[in-house]
């Protein structure tokens, strides 16, 4: 049972941000805990001259000692009400209503910068000794991976656990699809243990879209073949945003297999959306038909690409999904298209240099390049994407909280 004093808060909290409607047993809550309404003159709190609260007689005689107390004594059935305000959670009303992020180009502007803003206080939080918070204690997410990954699969599972969540890992190689048993009876299954996030990563595109409409949980695509890829260009933007402050009129220049790149996708409807201009680097086999309405410039050219540039971010060749193509010749491929320092000179002088990972060294990018503190985000990417992650399990989860499905 919470303490008096926290459901006190928590109640004006919830009723400040409008969760509390007439007749729902909150208000009955709110009653109990004032004295208004039919409990008039037998509330719990008093309020002070200060704007503070104070335990008050009756509810001493109910057995409550002080004011931190959670416990009562023999008169515990006059007030089983009171079990209801564990379910009173402190609620804040996010300019982003959604309760699923599945696709880049549903997020507007408002949004994106919503999300940045929030993931400002993990990153402090992240560089405290003691890295552990209850924000969603209590809560159950499960990482669905049908394809390998490294990076975002740990940074979900520490961003979980960062918040106080129980996390499931759930990979291709554990799961009954081996058997064969169908994607949807193993959602199906999930769903049934009331999951309050699925993370889902699949080859197939528009599989975390379906799967957002079967089941009770909210749902996070963490790559859906060559579609989309929301968190990573979330991360994307708020490294960029904590190098330089700013985003309008950024000339970002993206390079490589854009043809295949999920996060190329997505960092393009997300950079332009907060202003900044994009560049598409690469060789014509490797760059898409269908982005003529992106807004962006093509490039086969390093050189003429590049030009005042102030972000350089690499992809990696996605020869898992270059099926029936000829894959480029590495040597000729880093001599045309990988990026050393001569080729980033042609950027701005204090260009910087990302990459989504994993990385192939000498392919993409030169092996010293990519470790050089002093030009390379790449490290600082993956710290970005405990933050943002954080940040969206929290916002997502809150949502369904107070809008439902």
């Amino acid at each position: 049972m919470p303490r008096i004093s926290n459901a006190a808060a928590a109640y004006k909290v919830a009723e400040a941000t409008g969760q509390v409607k007439a007749g729902s047993e909150l208000e009955k809550i709110g009653a109990e805990l004032f004295g208004t309404g039919d409990f008039s003159g037998r509330g719990l709190v008093s309020g002070t001259s200060d704007g503070s609260w104070k335990l008050n007689g009756y509810a001493k005689s109910l057995g409550f000692i002080n004011w931190e107390d959670s416990q009562l004594s023999e008169n515990k059935d006059k007030f089983l009400s009171l079990n209801t305000l564990k379910k009173i959670n402190i609620k804040k009303s996010y300019p982003i209503k959604k309760i699923h992020l599945i696709n880049s180009k549903d997020l507007n502007k408002e949004d994106i910068e919503c999300l940045l803003n929030e993931s400002d206080k993990y990153i402090e939080f992240n560089k405290q000794n003691i890295k552990k918070s209850k924000v969603l204690e209590g809560r159950m997410i499960f990482n669905l991976f049908f394809e390998d990954s490294t990076r975002t699969r740990t940074s979900f599972e520490v961003a979980a656990k960062r918040l106080g969540a129980d996390l499931i890992n759930v990979a291709l190689k554990d799961s009954s699809i081996n058997k064969g048993e169908t994607l949807l009876d193993t959602i199906t299954t999930i769903n049934s243990m009331n999951p309050d996030v699925l993370i889902v990563r699949h080859p197939e595109e528009g599989v975390s879209k379906k799967i957002s409409k079967i089941v009770n949980a909210c749902v996070i695509n963490a790559g859906d073949g060559s579609n989309e890829h929301p968190t990573q260009a979330l991360l994307d933007a708020l490294t960029i945003k904590k190098k330089f402050g700013k985003f309008k009129n950024l000339k970002i220049a993206i390079c490589g297999d854009v043809m295949h790149s999920r996060v190329a996708r997505s960092n393009i409807e997300i950079l332009t959306k907060l202003g900044s201009k994009i560049n598409l680097i690469g060789p014509n086999k490797l760059i898409p038909t269908d982005i003529d309405n992106l807004n962006v410039k093509i490039f086969n050219n390093m050189k003429e690409g590049l030009s005042n540039c102030d972000v350089v971010m690499m992809l990696r060749i996605q020869k898992e999904r270059i099926v029936g193509k000829i894959l480029p010749n590495e040597k000729e491929y880093f001599r045309l298209f990988g990026l050393n320092y001569k080729k980033l000179s042609y950027a701005n002088k204090k260009a910087f240099v990302m990459h989504p990972g994993p990385m192939n060294r000498g392919v993409e990018i030169d092996s010293k390049l990519s470790d050089d503190i002093t030009r390379s985000l790449i490290q600082e990417q993956v710290s970005m994407g405990v933050a943002i992650r954080m940040a969206c399990l929290e916002i997502l989860i809150n949502n369904k909280d107070m809008y439902g499905n």
